[in-house]
């Protein structure tokens, strides 16, 4: 089996995304913890409580950073509840955080499965970063990066439902804008999953799916009944608890996303653009400097769902599916 590290902020659809892995059999060797949704000294305790809801305390879990590279951490627009998980009162961890840094344990995960490893960055790309700063080497060990992040204009969803604190930004990037920018240009094959297809419309739960959900007995599948039921009655639609489990899709199914290739900037000075991510189509004149990055720029929705809604549902045991991965 493919290893698996995932790097996140839970946050209501990281915890989500965490639960498919984990029910769909993908190997997570390890969770790293970044700030986003929450900073990491929150956001890796909650990875903790889904990793024990899940039966997978032994995947270890370790935090990174407090803030980004270079600026203060930003307030999130948008609140995942007094807990970050949507109020659903997961008990506290009795597992201990890995006594790694993040940048550590992407490290030493990628030498260990040098040429194989595939990374789902579901947060800011700041323990990303700190990792390519520690290991020079370390983009030609990463076999591909699957990420959330950027908004490029492909569709109109880009922009409608920016997710950053401007009107063309995506939340990820925006925290970490200088973060984003240097694991672009490190040269990691890198498929960005960005605001045109995880905020897409037919990104919904349909009511097929909710009524399985509903029919379940998985803790899983009422996490994400809980979740649904949290955005809802804050006056939002139920993709944002499904954001990054469209990455999880495409790293089991590459073919659930379609995607165009294209050279990416990030801006890091504006003030009214910070974060955004802009791709340069010009037919002459056209910045060829710029990274290029596999943008997925349509998806397969209706398979997703139903690929998350069998997982959420599923009576395998996560203990039993998930490899185990030694501290």
């Amino acid at each position: 089996m493919t290893p698996v590290l995932i790097d996140t902020d839970p946050g209501i659809d990281d915890a989500v995304a965490i639960m498919f892995a984990l029910k769909a059999g993908l190997d997570v060797k390890g969770v790293t913890a970044v700030s986003g949704n929450l900073q990491a000294d929150r956001t890796s305790i909650n990875a903790l409580k889904v990793l024990e809801l899940m039966g997978a305390a032994h995947i270890p879990v370790a935090r990174g950073n407090q803030t980004p590279l270079v600026r203060p951490y930003p307030k999130d627009p948008f609140s995942h509840g007094d807990d970050g998980l949507a109020g659903t009162g997961l008990p506290e961890p009795t597992t201990p955080l890995d006594p790694r840094s993040a940048p550590e344990l992407i490290v030493e995960l990628a030498q260990r499965h040098a040429g194989e490893l595939v990374v789902l960055a579901l947060g800011p790309l700041t323990n990303l970063a700190l990792a390519l700063r520690k290991d020079p080497d370390l983009a030609g060990r990463i076999e591909h990066l699957y990420l959330i992040g950027g908004a490029y204009g492909l569709n109109e969803y880009a922009y409608r439902r920016a997710t950053g604190d401007n009107p063309v930004s995506e939340w990820n990037v925006y925290v970490d804008p200088e973060a984003a920018k240097e694991v672009f240009d490190s040269g990691l094959p890198i498929t960005a999953l960005g605001l045109e297809v995880v905020t897409h419309p037919a990104m919904e739960l349909r009511e097929h799916d909710l009524e399985r959900l509903r029919r379940s007995t998985r803790p899983e599948a009422r996490f994400l009944l809980d979740v649904t039921a949290f955005v809802r009655r804050r006056g939002f639609a139920s993709y944002c608890g499904l954001i990054d489990s469209l990455t999880v899709a495409a790293a089991l199914d590459p073919s659930i996303i379609t995607t165009q290739r294209h050279h990416v900037a990030v801006e890091t000075t504006g003030t009214v653009t910070l974060g955004q991510t802009v791709i340069d189509v010009r037919e002459h004149f056209r910045w060829e400097h710029l990274p290029q990055l596999d943008i997925a720029a349509a998806a397969d929705h209706d398979r997703m769902l139903t690929m998350l809604v069998d997982a959420l549902t599923s009576d395998v045991d996560t203990t039993l599916a998930a490899t185990s991965a030694p501290r």
